[in-house]
């Protein structure tokens, strides 16, 4: 099992992406690296009721975790519905614009200097609601931090739902990161 709270609260919302909506997901990401705590313990049980979304027994120990551990109501917990079936994988493309944006020449600049970043990738997701960059990151030590960094810098840049995703060094994608990386295009490498 993940070894703190944060790691736990991190893992989870990797594992939601593009099942809560991006407005939420991002500010979700942002309070977590911020220390909201009590804030993430009261809204993301909230709002997977209000999403209908459901978790899997991994994904609810994630829950407990990090909301559980953080003061949740256990009510709220124990409301929260089980995953049925496998969540739709969307549609990833490269994109057109290499050489990268000022957005992600900002981003560059901050994570290539932090331990453990070893990559730098963006896609595109295609939608029924349009296009969304999506940016991904591998490895890197307080991933929360690192998204809530990232997240920043694109806002600045005029993105108003940023999707920044970043993964640990080792270990499986879930099907929307694996689409995402196959449909992406590498940006950096460290040496």
């Amino acid at each position: 099992m993940t070894a703190t709270p944060e790691a736990a609260c991190h893992e989870l919302l990797l594992r939601l992406a593009d099942r809560l909506p991006d407005e939420l997901l991002w500010r979700l990401r942002d309070w977590l690296a911020a220390g909201g705590r009590a804030a993430l313990a009261s809204t993301l049980p909230k709002e997977l009721l209000r999403n209908r979304i459901g978790l899997t027994d991994d994904e609810m120990e994630l829950l407990g975790a990090c909301a559980g551990a953080w003061g949740a109501a256990p009510r709220l917990l124990d409301a929260i519905l089980p995953a049925v079936g496998v969540p739709a994988v969307p549609v990833f493309e490269p994109g057109e614009d290499v050489p990268p944006d000022p957005a992600l020449l900002s981003v560059l600049a901050i994570v290539r200097d932090r331990p453990g970043v070893t990559e730098l990738r963006q896609a595109w997701r295609v939608g029924p609601h349009g296009r969304q960059r999506v940016v991904i990151l591998r490895g890197g030590d307080h991933p929360w931090e690192i998204t809530a960094t990232a997240q920043r810098i694109l806002r600045a840049h005029g993105d108003r739902t940023p999707c920044v995703e970043v993964l640990p060094p080792n270990g499986e994608p879930t099907p929307y990161h694996e689409a995402a990386i196959i449909g992406s295009t590498a940006l950096w490498r460290s040496t």
